[in-house]
Protein backbone atom coordinates (compact mmCIF):
# COMPACT_ATOMS: atom_id res chain seq x y z
CA UNK A 1 0.00 0.00 0.00
CA UNK A 2 2.79 2.55 0.57
CA UNK A 3 3.49 2.66 -3.18
CA UNK A 4 -0.13 3.58 -3.80
CA UNK A 5 0.14 6.34 -1.20
CA UNK A 6 3.23 7.72 -2.94
CA UNK A 7 1.31 7.85 -6.22
CA UNK A 8 -1.39 10.25 -4.97
CA UNK A 9 0.14 13.50 -6.24
CA UNK A 10 0.99 11.95 -9.60
CA UNK A 11 -2.50 10.51 -9.95
CA UNK A 12 -4.15 13.88 -9.42
CA UNK A 13 -1.61 15.57 -11.69
CA UNK A 14 -2.26 13.10 -14.50
CA UNK A 15 -6.05 13.27 -14.13
CA UNK A 16 -6.50 16.93 -13.15
CA UNK A 17 -8.79 17.84 -16.03
CA UNK A 18 -10.81 14.66 -15.62
CA UNK A 19 -11.18 15.31 -11.90
CA UNK A 20 -12.23 18.87 -12.63
CA UNK A 21 -14.97 17.54 -14.89
CA UNK A 22 -16.00 14.78 -12.47
CA UNK A 23 -16.05 16.78 -9.24
CA UNK A 24 -19.61 17.38 -8.09
CA UNK A 25 -20.32 21.09 -7.55
CA UNK A 26 -23.44 20.63 -5.40
CA UNK A 27 -21.58 21.70 -2.23
CA UNK A 28 -22.93 19.13 0.21
CA UNK A 29 -20.11 20.45 2.44
CA UNK A 30 -21.78 23.85 2.92
CA UNK A 31 -23.22 23.31 6.45
CA UNK A 32 -19.77 22.38 7.76
CA UNK A 33 -18.10 25.21 5.86
CA UNK A 34 -20.60 27.60 7.44
CA UNK A 35 -19.75 26.25 10.92
CA UNK A 36 -16.06 26.77 10.10
CA UNK A 37 -16.71 30.35 8.98
CA UNK A 38 -18.91 31.14 11.97
CA UNK A 39 -15.94 30.55 14.30
CA UNK A 40 -13.77 33.13 12.53
CA UNK A 41 -13.88 36.92 12.18
CA UNK A 42 -15.11 38.46 8.90
CA UNK A 43 -12.79 38.19 5.87
CA UNK A 44 -10.46 35.66 7.48
CA UNK A 45 -7.23 34.32 6.05
CA UNK A 46 -7.70 30.61 5.32
CA UNK A 47 -5.13 27.95 4.44
CA UNK A 48 -6.68 25.25 2.24
CA UNK A 49 -4.41 22.19 2.49
CA UNK A 50 -4.97 19.94 -0.51
CA UNK A 51 -7.11 22.51 -2.30
CA UNK A 52 -7.36 20.58 -5.57
CA UNK A 53 -8.68 22.69 -8.41
CA UNK A 54 -10.49 25.14 -6.14
CA UNK A 55 -14.10 24.12 -6.72
CA UNK A 56 -16.48 24.01 -5.06
CA UNK A 57 -14.95 24.41 -1.58
CA UNK A 58 -12.40 27.20 -2.14
CA UNK A 59 -14.84 29.04 -4.39
CA UNK A 60 -17.46 29.06 -1.64
CA UNK A 61 -14.99 30.34 0.95
CA UNK A 62 -13.80 33.07 -1.42
CA UNK A 63 -17.39 34.10 -2.14
CA UNK A 64 -17.92 34.36 1.63
CA UNK A 65 -15.05 36.83 1.89
CA UNK A 66 -12.08 34.65 2.81
CA UNK A 67 -8.56 35.39 1.61
CA UNK A 68 -7.40 31.98 0.44
CA UNK A 69 -3.97 30.45 0.43
CA UNK A 70 -4.23 27.10 -1.32
CA UNK A 71 -1.69 24.30 -1.33
CA UNK A 72 -1.65 21.21 -3.51
CA UNK A 73 1.10 18.91 -4.70
CA UNK A 74 -0.27 18.67 -8.25
CA UNK A 75 0.83 21.61 -10.46
CA UNK A 76 -2.08 21.07 -12.85
CA UNK A 77 -4.55 21.52 -10.00
CA UNK A 78 -2.87 24.73 -8.85
CA UNK A 79 -2.87 26.03 -12.43
CA UNK A 80 -6.66 25.70 -12.49
CA UNK A 81 -6.91 27.59 -9.18
CA UNK A 82 -4.71 30.40 -10.44
CA UNK A 83 -6.79 30.66 -13.59
CA UNK A 84 -10.05 30.85 -11.65
CA UNK A 85 -9.02 32.96 -8.67
CA UNK A 86 -5.91 34.98 -9.60
CA UNK A 87 -6.33 37.38 -6.68
CA UNK A 88 -5.62 34.61 -4.17
CA UNK A 89 -2.42 32.76 -3.28
CA UNK A 90 -1.88 29.28 -4.78
CA UNK A 91 1.16 27.13 -4.04
CA UNK A 92 2.49 23.89 -5.47
CA UNK A 93 3.74 22.06 -2.36
CA UNK A 94 3.57 18.71 -0.64
CA UNK A 95 1.56 19.24 2.54
CA UNK A 96 3.84 16.87 4.45
CA UNK A 97 6.69 19.40 4.37
CA UNK A 98 4.61 22.57 4.45
CA UNK A 99 6.13 25.56 6.25
CA UNK A 100 4.84 28.85 4.87
CA UNK A 101 6.22 31.03 7.66
CA UNK A 102 2.95 32.69 8.64
CA UNK A 103 -0.33 31.85 10.33
CA UNK A 104 -3.99 31.83 9.33
CA UNK A 105 -7.34 32.30 11.03
CA UNK A 106 -8.54 29.06 9.49
CA UNK A 107 -6.87 25.85 8.34
CA UNK A 108 -8.84 23.40 6.21
CA UNK A 109 -7.92 19.89 5.07
CA UNK A 110 -11.09 18.62 3.40
CA UNK A 111 -10.67 15.14 1.90
CA UNK A 112 -6.90 15.57 1.65
CA UNK A 113 -5.41 14.28 4.90
CA UNK A 114 -7.07 10.92 4.18
CA UNK A 115 -4.70 10.31 1.24
CA UNK A 116 -1.62 10.25 3.50
CA UNK A 117 -0.19 7.22 5.24
CA UNK A 118 -0.97 7.11 8.94
CA UNK A 119 2.49 8.18 10.15
CA UNK A 120 2.37 11.15 7.77
CA UNK A 121 -1.06 12.05 9.12
CA UNK A 122 0.30 12.04 12.66
CA UNK A 123 3.04 14.49 11.66
CA UNK A 124 0.53 16.81 9.98
CA UNK A 125 -0.84 18.03 13.29
CA UNK A 126 2.45 19.83 13.94
CA UNK A 127 2.08 21.39 10.49
CA UNK A 128 -1.44 22.54 11.32
CA UNK A 129 -0.25 24.05 14.60
CA UNK A 130 2.65 25.83 12.88
CA UNK A 131 0.17 27.66 10.65
CA UNK A 132 -2.28 28.55 13.43
CA UNK A 133 -2.45 31.37 15.94
CA UNK A 134 -4.48 31.58 19.13
CA UNK A 135 -8.14 31.11 18.24
CA UNK A 136 -7.49 29.76 14.74
CA UNK A 137 -9.98 27.17 13.52
CA UNK A 138 -8.99 23.80 12.05
CA UNK A 139 -11.39 21.60 10.11
CA UNK A 140 -10.48 18.28 8.51
CA UNK A 141 -12.07 15.04 7.40
CA UNK A 142 -11.02 11.52 8.30
CA UNK A 143 -12.26 7.97 8.33
CA UNK A 144 -14.13 6.72 11.37
CA UNK A 145 -11.70 3.92 12.33
CA UNK A 146 -8.04 2.93 12.11
CA UNK A 147 -7.86 1.59 8.57
CA UNK A 148 -6.17 1.59 5.17
CA UNK A 149 -8.07 1.03 1.94
CA UNK A 150 -7.69 1.26 -1.81
CA UNK A 151 -10.45 2.52 -4.07
CA UNK A 152 -9.93 3.51 -7.69
CA UNK A 153 -10.09 6.59 -9.86
CA UNK A 154 -9.92 6.52 -13.66
CA UNK A 155 -8.62 2.94 -13.49
CA UNK A 156 -5.83 3.68 -11.01
CA UNK A 157 -5.56 2.65 -7.35
CA UNK A 158 -6.52 5.48 -4.99
CA UNK A 159 -5.12 5.25 -1.47
CA UNK A 160 -6.99 6.19 1.72
CA UNK A 161 -6.06 5.85 5.38
CA UNK A 162 -7.41 6.88 8.74
CA UNK A 163 -6.44 6.80 12.37
CA UNK A 164 -8.84 5.86 15.13
CA UNK A 165 -10.93 8.78 16.45
CA UNK A 166 -9.27 8.50 19.87
CA UNK A 167 -5.86 9.02 18.27
CA UNK A 168 -7.01 12.05 16.27
CA UNK A 169 -8.41 13.53 19.46
CA UNK A 170 -5.11 12.90 21.28
CA UNK A 171 -3.08 14.42 18.44
CA UNK A 172 -5.25 17.51 18.45
CA UNK A 173 -4.82 17.95 22.19
CA UNK A 174 -1.07 17.32 22.03
CA UNK A 175 -0.70 20.03 19.42
CA UNK A 176 -2.76 22.69 21.16
CA UNK A 177 -6.22 22.18 19.61
CA UNK A 178 -9.52 21.86 21.44
CA UNK A 179 -12.23 19.80 19.74
CA UNK A 180 -15.31 21.89 18.97
CA UNK A 181 -17.27 19.25 17.05
CA UNK A 182 -16.77 15.71 15.78
CA UNK A 183 -19.36 13.85 13.72
CA UNK A 184 -18.46 10.37 12.42
CA UNK A 185 -20.12 9.50 9.12
CA UNK A 186 -22.34 12.58 9.05
CA UNK A 187 -25.41 11.50 7.04
CA UNK A 188 -26.12 15.12 6.09
CA UNK A 189 -22.64 15.39 4.50
CA UNK A 190 -22.55 12.24 2.36
CA UNK A 191 -21.39 10.21 5.38
CA UNK A 192 -18.21 12.24 5.75
CA UNK A 193 -16.44 12.14 9.12
CA UNK A 194 -15.68 15.73 10.12
CA UNK A 195 -13.57 17.33 12.85
CA UNK A 196 -13.76 20.97 13.88
CA UNK A 197 -11.24 22.32 16.39
CA UNK A 198 -9.86 25.57 17.75
CA UNK A 199 -6.19 26.34 18.46
CA UNK A 200 -5.74 27.24 22.12
CA UNK A 201 -2.12 26.52 23.06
Amino acid sequence: MPSHANRIIGLYEDHALAFDADRHRGLFEQPWLDRFLDLMPPSPSVLDVGCGMGEPVARYLIERGCMLTGVDGAPAMIALCRQRFPQHDWNVADMRGLSLGHTFRGVLAWNSLIHLERDAQRRMFRVFAEHATSGSVLMFTSGDEDDESISSYRGEPLYHASLAPAEYRALLEQNGFEVVAFVPGDPSCENTTVWLARYAP
